[in-house]
């Protein structure tokens, strides 16, 4: 009884949320009310083409929503106790991708950008502990219904942003706990620990000051082709998991793996230090990162002679 209470809390909680916004007036259906009761995905038609400025961008697009799926994926195994790393894993890697890559196709002959993965997803998984593929069928079939009967999806975009914004938050900051949990796992050697730290600082730079590459091409020239390149580069250099992933796939394919011999050394070397420094702490002599510092009892002996 306590585990179904559980699995239904998403949808309790956005439904509660939703009543106190209408007691205390936040809430708009005037959406609701201007949506048909019925709708298909072709009530227009248009030329395709090919707009050259503006392929390069949309690459850029793809190579971002990549990325995303990538860790998407990792997350949803992560979330759903499957394993994170293996043949069966690099399996599931690239089906998800493959997938990730014909639904964007797919958008693209639909006139719109190309779609994207929702990681919150994974913060539900996480919270509701329903991981069976049947729910994920039975998504796809209710998203089928509010695309075509547009009163049920006006209903759901017309929760109030401080109700979806409330459980979104919980919902990505699941998702960065399970990142965290993923890095964990990963042997922290010398090579990880730099490929992290160079990968993480750009991203994080990237959050902070999203414009901060705007400034490097200031192109205002005719050439849309060239304009286009520029705004590719820009797109994906401001774009903080982008670039985290870019230059963490960068380096990890130009560093070399370091020798187990030589790790195993290293640390042999790091536990003989830290015996020489238990040793002079046994004598009365405290070491630091600093330079060393000599207890009372030391410092009187040395002033006596």
């Amino acid at each position: 009884m306590d585990t179904d209470k559980f699995s239904v809390s998403v949808v309790l909680g956005l439904l509660v949320g939703c009543i106190i916004a209408a007691a205390t007036g936040y809430f708009d259906r005037s959406s609701i009310d201007a949506a048909p009761a019925a709708s298909f995905i072709w009530v227009h038609t248009f030329k395709l083409s090919v707009y050259g400025p503006l392929i390069l961008p949309i690459l850029a697009v793809y190579l971002i929503l990549m990325m995303e799926a990538i860790g998407d994926i990792t997350a949803t195994c992560d979330v759903s106790r499957l394993q994170v790393d293996g043949k069966l894993f690099d399996s599931r890697i690239q089906g998800g991708i493959l997938a990730d890559g014909l639904n964007g196709m797919l958008a693209g002959l639909c006139t719109i950008t190309p779609m994207s993965t929702f990681a919150q997803n994974n913060g539900v998984i996480a919270l509701t502990r329903c991981a069976n593929r049947k729910a994920g069928y039975a998504a796809c079939f209710f998203l089928i219904v509010m695309g075509v009967f547009s009163k049920f999806a006006a209903a759901l975009t017309a929760i109030p942003s401080s109700v979806l914004g409330g459980m979104t938050t919980f919902l990505f900051a699941s998702v960065a706990v399970s990142g965290i949990r993923i890095i964990s796992t990963v042997p922290f050697t010398r090579r990880t620990r730099f490929i992290l730290t160079a990968a993480m600082s750009l991203g994080f730079g990237a959050i902070l000051v999203p414009d901060w590459f705007s400034y490097v091409f200031t192109y205002t020239g005719d050439n849309k082709a060239k304009a286009g390149f520029f705004d590719a580069i820009v797109l994906v250099l401001e774009t903080g998991f982008a670039v985290t992933a870019f230059i963490a796939v960068i380096l990890n394919l130009i560093l070399a793996e370091e020798d187990q011999a030589e790790e195993t050394q290293s640390l042999a070397g790091d536990e003989a230090d830290r015996e020489e420094r238990n040793t002079y702490v046994g004598k009365g002599v405290e070491t630091h990162s600093g330079p060393s510092r000599v207890s009372a009892s030391v410092a009187d002996e040395e002033s006596k002679v």
